[in-house]
Order: C-alpha cells, then sequence, then structure tokens
C-alpha cells in the first residue's frame, strides 16, 4: 500500500466509533482492518490506538497523526480538484451528513437529483440523531437546523425556518389553549431528545427579548416522526422544526400554540470545515440545496 493508502485507511479508523466500524465503511473485514493498523503501527514505529477499550481511542501519537494528515489529504482533494476544474464533468465522492427527518424527507431526494445530472459522482448520505463532531472528520458537507454547535464551522444558509408549539385540536379540546409561555409548564409537552442542549427547555421571544419555559410530559423520543406522530394522535403540545409540520398546520390536523409569541429562527445550514479547501463538486451541491430546498420546505417540488 501507499503511503497516501495508509492516510486515506488511518482517515477513516480515526473517524470511527470502533474499528468494526471502520471496517464496515472500509468494506473488509475487521482481522483484515485490525492487521493493516498493526502494520501502519509497525511501520511508523509508533502505537496509535489504544487496545482494550469498547469504543475506538487514539493516543496521543493517533491523535496527532490524524490532525496532521488532514492537511495532507486536503492538497491531495486540492489538487484532484485542480484537474477536474479542466473537465466539465463533476467527479469524485462527497459524504453528506443530515439529520434524520430533513435527510429523509428533503436531502435525501435532491441528492439523487444531483447525482442523476453527475453520472460520475458518487453521494452518500449519512443521516443519524447524533450530535455533529466536526473534529472528527466524517463528512464533506452536513446539513444542520438550527444554531451550528461549533462556531469554527464554515456555513451557508440553505433555507429559513423556525421551530413553532402545536398540538392536536383534540387535545386542545381537551386541556385548552394556552394563553401564556409559562401556561406551556402544566401542560403534557412532547420533548424531542436531538443533539446535546436542554431537551425540554423551550425558547421564545427575540434576541432582544428572549423567554423561556422549562416543560415536562410523559412522553419523549429521539425520533421526530414519532414524535410528531404522538402529537398528531392528540397525547401533547410538540415544538417542531416548521418544515417539518406545515402541513399538518395547513390542514388542521394540527394548531399552532401561542401563535402571537414569536419563536427563535432555527434556519437550514450547510456546514463545512473551515480549515479544508471546498472542491467544486461539494460548492456545486451546495448552490443546487440552496436553490432547491426553500421550495420543497414550502411545500411545492
Amino acid at each position: 500500500m501507499s503511503s497516501i493508502d495508509d492516510l486515506r485507511f488511518f482517515h477513516v479508523v480515526a473517524a470511527s466509533e470502533t474499528l468494526t466500524a471502520a471496517a464496515r465503511e472500509l468494506g473488509s473485514s475487521l482481522p483484515a482492518v485490525s492487521k493493516r493498523l498493526r502494520a501502519l503501527e509497525q511501520r511508523l514505529d509508533a502505537r496509535l490506538v489504544h487496545r482494550g477499550t469498547r469504543r475506538l481511542v487514539l493516543t496521543s501519537e493517533g491523535e496527532l497523526y490524524a490532525a496532521r494528515l488532514e492537511t495532507i489529504l486536503d492538497q491531495v482533494r486540492e489538487l484532484d480538484d485542480l484537474i477536474t476544474h479542466r473537465s466539465a464533468d463533476l467527479r469524485g465522492s462527497v459524504v453528506v451528513q443530515a439529520t434524520l427527518g430533513l435527510g429523509r424527507a428533503h436531502v435525501a431526494p435532491l441528492l439523487g437529483e444531483f447525482t442523476a445530472r453527475h453520472p460520475q459522482l458518487n453521494i452518500r448520505l449519512h443521516t443519524t440523531a447524533l450530535p455533529l463532531r466536526p473534529h472528527r472528520r466524517e463528512f464533506d458537507m452536513a446539513v444542520h437546523v438550527g444554531t451550528p454547535p461549533d462556531s469554527t464551522l464554515r456555513m451557508r444558509r440553505l433555507a429559513r425556518n423556525r421551530r413553532v408549539p402545536c398540538a392536536a385540536p383534540s387535545y386542545l379540546d381537551r386541556k385548552g389553549m394556552p394563553e401564556r409561555v409559562e401556561d406551556l409548564a402544566d401542560h403534557d409537552c412532547i420533548v424531542l431528545r436531538e443533539n446535546e442542549g436542554d431537551f425540554d427547555l423551550w425558547r421564545f421571544g427575540t434576541a432582544g427579548r428572549p423567554r423561556q419555559v422549562r416543560v415536562r410530559g410523559r412522553l419523549s423520543s429521539d425520533d421526530g416522526d414519532v414524535v410528531t406522530d404522538w402529537a398528531l394522535r392528540g397525547h401533547g403540545v410538540i415544538m417542531r422544526s416548521e418544515w417539518q409540520v406545515r402541513s399538518h398546520l395547513d390542514s388542521g390536523a394540527l394548531v399552532r400554540v401561542l401563535p402571537g409569541v414569536p419563536t427563535p429562527p432555527a434556519d437550514i445550514y450547510a456546514l463545512l470545515a473551515d480549515d479544508v479547501h471546498v472542491p467544486r463538486r461539494v460548492s456545486e451541491l451546495i448552490d443546487h440545496l440552496a436553490a432547491r430546498l426553500p421550495a420543497r420546505i414550502a411545500g411545492s417540488r
């Protein structure tokens, strides 16, 4: 194997939770990955990964190697992109990460459109309910709802969005319509447990006049579709992205709660690492998402 192949190999290992996950990502067996890792460590005369832990943990040498190889691989990608610019065709691969709901409903169809236009381009979409970990470099581009968790990331807004509280008419007939933000503390609120924030702290108001309330309820999930379905069945109030519940609000299946109280924006962004070259295939993909996503989430295809 060449040194560049070793760098690409360890890049996948360093970004994986376990060696088993790395083997799955590399399309190889666990014994083969373990053997190749040992051979790389022997060549470098350094231990890169701690053995005996359930999760993959890099040694200090492994952390240094992973950090430095990013610069080298980025230079290789930049060179590839320079050659690709000589052709009108986009080629290569792009790894995209997105949240489960948005990824399934809107990002995936738009990625399909883009690959149909560029038959030499490969795109892999990774949908997850887990928080972003940009320092692990698991993606070329991430589609994220709300304020990015890492201020070092480059970002471009793809579409405007807000989170809105809503409930089914059957629930409001039974429990009554909240009149103030504080009234939500006495309602059955269904909590979406995503990312790493305060799940049950719901925010209202504007940047100049923020308001918040600690809600409670007996139902919670890390799956946005499950949370929305519970609300549709009349089990409580939810706080969901406007793009996700717009059709239910339009049909009357859900009703906006506290319609006169503003909620903070939760815009949809494309996120990129700030210290890497952006290949043309990635920048043009972002242009495609920015052009098409707003119309999709507004209800028109």
